[in-house]
């Protein structure tokens, strides 16, 4: 027992590229967001009755799923590359940008909600023009 449990806990990433132990972990740690958003949808359609209509509709949300990884990880690429994840989580940084709103009305056009400074930030680290109207 104490020979299986001395191990526990670690992972051996082998590649002929990766030489540095943060790249690896970071290599990682993409991964393990990838895996973790289709774990997630396996599991919402593993032995259930599917919430969808038609295989097409199922194909359309496996498809908006992939691209919203691809998105997802290069957020986190952004993030990495401007040294964000020391002030923010992935989550948290999301979540803050989140509270953006705009609405649209027809005598109005489109309104830009309150953009604070602190996302302004954010967009700026991520190499990305902050929204405004």
């Amino acid at each position: 027992m104490k020979n299986a449990a001395r191990n526990y806990g670690y992972f051996a990433l082998l590649s002929n590229e990766v030489k540095d132990p943060f790249e690896a972990l970071s290599l990682y740690r993409s991964k393990d967001i990838a895996e973790k958003g289709f774990g997630d949808l396996k599991e919402r359609l593993n032995f259930r009755r599917m919430q969808v209509s038609s295989q097409l509709s199922l194909d359309g949300k496996i498809f908006v799923e992939f691209i919203a990884l691809i998105y997802l990880s290069y957020v986190k690429k952004k993030m990495q590359d401007a040294g964000l994840f020391t002030k923010w989580t992935l989550q948290g940084l999301l979540d803050e940008l989140d509270a953006i709103e705009l609405f649209e009305s027809p005598e109005h056009g489109r309104l830009l909600g309150e953009v604070t400074q602190k996302q302004k930030d954010i967009y700026i680290a991520l190499g990305v023009d902050p929204p405004s109207l």
